[in-house]
């Protein structure tokens, strides 16, 4: 007796339709950069015009587990903003501009229209990022995934003028943090968040959950005008490891302080629920979350006013954190010292 592929869980067909469906989604967030449409072997693109010494720089990253709690509650339209920032975020930590994404989308069985609303996200996200959803891969693996789950990656190229790469150089005493807010844990945190979820008598109320299930806020836009208008020594993205990873790695290898307050900023009600629901200590807290501070630029002290004014005109919160100094001071209560 023949055996077809569709007859082992794959159907080609589905993921041919998938690609007529999602095309037109695609070509709206091209660039004057991209070349060729969806179908070929790769992804074709120009670089950016206007660089005189370009480089270009490279970033991956997932959703992680934020996707088990998308599926548990329907919420797939907004998840694939939470890939395309996930990587776009940190590709702008080092000063570039992204400008094409990627995405591999794998399943044990090829949902048509549940991808299709997966993939007009990731779409959705590029356009947020200025960036080409210029191509990807869908891989239909029965057996391999239970049923309709679903893992999503991302690729995301950027380009940087050499000189102005930020790695950790610039940072200096005196130099003010500002904090971008978040829009809730992004997509860090979420085995512990469904853990506690698991907890009897912890199922999330609806507005806990539209907070839970908030994509990660996208900065590509507000970052790229202020790096064009003020000399940024660093930009940190709280991604995974918080606040107290993310933050010294605008330092890079130097010896200097980020010397955070704690209290400058309101942490949203989300953060205060997960510490007191699940007994989180505040180092945990600090390692796990962004707590509401999604992204931070470090700028010298006397261009902090007019960033965080020119932040705020491009529609983001902006908070004054901190400060870069000096080893061998000490903190004092509610400031936490985190060291390059």
């Amino acid at each position: 007796m023949s055996l077809t592929y569709r007859q082992a869980g794959v159907d080609i067909d589905a993921g041919a339709e998938l690609i007529r469906r999602i095309a037109g989604a695609c070509k709206a967030t091209h660039r004057r950069e991209t070349l060729g449409g969806l179908g070929g072997f790769a992804a074709l693109s120009e670089i950016p015009s206007g660089y005189v010494n370009p480089v270009l720089v490279a970033g991956t990253d997932g959703v992680g587990t934020k996707l088990k709690l998308a599926m548990e509650f329907d919420r797939h339209d907004d998840i694939g903003q939470d890939l395309v920032a996930m990587c776009a975020n940190d590709v702008l930590a080092a000063g570039a501009e992204p400008f094409l994404f990627l995405d591999y989308y794998a399943t044990g069985r090829l949902d048509l229209d549940l991808a299709e609303r997966v993939v007009k996200g990731i779409a959705k996200g590029c356009a947020l990022a200025g960036c080409a959803l210029a191509g990807g891969e869908t891989a239909e693996m029965p057996g391999f995934y239970d049923g309709g789950d679903y893992d999503l990656a991302g690729f995301c190229l950027g380009v940087a003028e050499r000189e102005r790469i930020l790695d950790g150089r610039r940072a200096a005493p005196g130099d003010r943090l500002l904090g971008l807010a978040a829009s809730g844990p992004h997509a860090n945190g979420y085995s512990l968040i469904r853990r506690l979820l698991q907890r009897p008598g912890q199922r999330p109320g609806a507005k806990l959950l539209e907070a839970l299930l908030a994509p990660t806020r996208i900065y590509v836009k507000p970052i790229l005008r202020l790096l064009a208008e003020i000399d940024v020594h660093g930009l940190a993205h709280i991604t995974g490891g918080g606040l107290i990873d993310n933050v010294p790695r605008l330092l890079g290898e130097r010896q200097l302080i980020a010397r955070l307050r704690l209290a400058a900023w309101q942490r949203p009600p989300e953060f205060d629920w997960l510490q007191q629901a699940a007994g989180i200590d505040e180092a945990e807290m600090l390692r796990t979350f962004n707590c509401g501070i999604g992204f931070v630029a470090c700028v010298p002290a006397a261009a902090a006013r007019r960033a965080a004014a020119l932040l705020r005109e491009c529609g983001e919160a902006v908070t004054d954190i901190g400060e870069i100094a000096l080893p061998g001071v000490e903190a004092e209560a509610g400031e936490l010292l985190l060291r390059g």
